[in-house]
């Protein structure tokens, strides 16, 4: 399961030992631009503790990247987003040559560490390697593997285990076939390794009840191994399917893929768990059959998030991490990149971001935009080229959630309810704590939404199950939160959101209100339509009566001080005293102290 497929790649002195996670075959490009691709494909990446970043962008404007942190293995002449260093995890580790950029630190990381696995903990910097022998490599789980299940075949190898088709002797799962993952005890070498296999089996255990997610059975344990007892899948990987088509689907049968692939995804963002390494080798088929249902697998690589924090380890796939994770300042955007890159291969069989070395996949993920001229772009719908483009921006602030890809009008399906969306409980929290003034923007602007806008709205709205008079309010964000609960929902701390929306618990929220809430400037920036939106917006803005408005006005409800007098004053008509349009867009977006930098005054 998910770690099995592939050799390993023998280390040298110098290298870290790679994760455990398995090659990927590649896909041959069907763009005559692209070099045939290799048979094995870049793994996983490096990861560093979480710690908060802190941004120098002069701009003052908010960056896509506001949390940086240092130290980003980029290639040369692209530059990290500054911020405090933490320890490194894990390096993407490739076969080819030449050798990656970021090998001088992987041998230091190999020498601090002792050559073990470096993942996810904060360990001071002039830490040494732990001794073996004072680890605790009990966790806790059941000694009595051998009594309860019979090992069959290996159907799977990875660098710290293997999987094993097993059939169960006794109790609920007596005959039933399941897959084992078997993760060896000696390859967990540092306390960062442990806590990697418990915080999966915790996710594994949690996430629960979704049609398209792998079920997780058990967990035993003996002095060797850890055993993770899952539903066995018995049709193979995507990848595997998409290489039997000559590496290209038809719209109707990648419509069919990447439903399922939002549906799971949505799932694990609501319940506040971001996967980190979406590929088409972890999303295996439960048959040999064309109709048969995927199942994501794989979560080794995932963590528990809160709606607002931001992580900073590099982790995942060269060719499907996303650009912010690269500036080490992602969230649950990360993975809406990954599921791009799919769907991008689904229908024209190659990657929309190539290169034959690690650091050149990073330069071609920051740089480059995907090729959509090459056969057989010309061919594929205008809606599903606007899907992956809106799924590929570079800018993470404008792309989809997985919500939205579902209610997007090449997926739409009237008679498929979408779930409920994390986004809606961000946005409405920060409509909350915005000012009179910035609401009424946001008010104006959700008069000139489209009706494609407004159909995500409209069945988000439905699903908070509004009151007999057509209005919301605390009380409703919660039950619909509660609906989806699950142990991951606490364990990511996702109900916290509602802490900061106290408000809503003494007025009403209607719909026309929900619409202002629920909106995101960044996002309708995205749309091609966006200069019309905007020039109605403000047409209304200005029917609306808004006062004249000085400079000082301004910048108190933009929380910004006499640093930013000067570049506000191109925001106001010298004619009347009010915002201009521009300045009404700016304004939308807003600015923060820290962007108002007086290199750019």
């Amino acid at each position: 399961m998910g770690q099995c497929y592939g050799k390993t790649i023998p280390t040298t002195e110098n290298d870290a030992t790679t994760s455990a996670t398995n090659t990927t075959t590649m896909v041959v490009s069907a763009n005559q631009n692209q070099t045939p691709i290799p048979p094995s494909t870049p793994g996983n990446g490096s990861l560093t503790a979480k710690t908060p970043g802190r941004s120098s962008h002069p701009s003052p404007w908010p960056s896509p990247y506001p949390h940086g942190v240092s130290a980003s293995p980029l290639p040369a002449g692209v530059s990290p987003s500054p911020a405090r260093a933490s320890t490194p995890r894990r390096f993407f580790r490739r076969p080819f040559p030449p050798p990656s950029p970021a090998k001088h630190i992987k041998a230091s990381l190999a020498k601090r560490l002792g050559g073990g696995k470096p993942k996810e903990s904060t360990i001071p910097e002039e830490r040494g390697a732990e001794p073996e022998q004072s680890l605790d490599k009990s966790f806790g789980y059941g000694k009595n593997f051998g009594a309860k299940y019979e090992l069959g075949k290996e159907v799977g190898r990875g660098h710290f285990g293997h999987t094993c088709s097993a059939r169960g002797k006794k109790g609920e799962l007596k005959d039933q076939q399941v897959a084992v993952k078997i993760i060896s005890k000696a390859k967990m070498t540092t306390a960062i390794s442990i806590e990697d296999v418990r915080r999966e089996v915790k996710i594994l255990k949690a996430l629960s009840g979704h049609k398209h997610l792998v079920k997780f059975y058990d967990a035993c344990e003996d002095a060797n191994n850890v055993y993770i007892v899952m539903e066995l899948c018995e049709g193979g990987e995507l990848l595997d399917r998409i290489l039997a088509r000559g590496g290209r689907y038809t719209e109707d049968d990648a419509k069919a893929i990447v439903m399922q692939i939002l549906s799971v995804v949505s799932f694990c963002h609501l319940q506040g768990v971001v996967h980190r390494d979406l590929k088409p080798e972890n999303f295996l088929f439960t048959s040999g059959r064309e109709d048969a249902d995927m199942k994501l697998i794989d979560f080794g690589l995932s963590d528990f998030i809160r709606p607002d924090e931001r992580l900073n380890d590099i982790v995942g796939s060269a060719y499907y991490v996303a650009p912010e994770v690269l500036h080490r300042s992602y969230s649950l955007e990360a993975d809406i990149w990954s599921i791009g890159v799919i769907t991008y291969i689904l229908l024209c069989g190659s990657r929309p971001f190539w290169a034959r070395t690690e650091s050149g996949i990073f330069r071609a993920v920051l740089r480059s935009d995907p090729n959509f001229d090459d056969l057989p772009w010309p061919s594929v719908s205008p809606e599903a080229k606007d899907f992956v483009k809106r799924l590929l921006n570079k800018d993470y602030r404008k792309r989809m959630t997985a919500v939205q890809a579902l209610s997007h009008l090449w997926l739409r399906d009237d008679s498929r309810p979408v779930p409920l969306d994390i986004l809606i409980y961000k946005l409405v929290k920060s409509y909350l704590h915005a000012t009179p003034f910035k609401r009424a923007a946001l008010k104006a602007l959700s008069k000139a939404l489209t009706e494609d806008e407004l159909v995500y709205l409209r069945a988000q709205f439905r699903l908070l199950e509004p009151n007999k008079d057509g209005s919301i309010s605390l009380d409703n964000f919660r039950m619909a939160l509660g609906r989806n609960a699950t142990d991951a929902m606490r364990e990511s701390r996702v109900l916290d959101v509602l802490n900061s929306m106290e408000s809503l618990a003494y007025r009403k929220m209607y719909f026309e209100e929900f619409c202002a809430a629920a909106i995101s400037t960044h996002q309708l920036e995205a749309l091609e339509g966006w200069e019309q939106i905007a020039s109605t917006a403000f047409e209304h803005f200005e029917q609306e009566g808004n006062r004249v408005i000085s400079i000082e006005e301004l910048a108190r409800e933009l929380n910004v001080g006499p640093s930013a007098y000067s570049f506000l004053k191109d925001w106001i008509r010298n004619s009347d005293g009010k915002l201009s349009l521009l300045g009404y867009t700016k304004f939308l977006h807003g600015v923060t102290l820290r962007s108002s930098n007086t290199r750019h005054h």
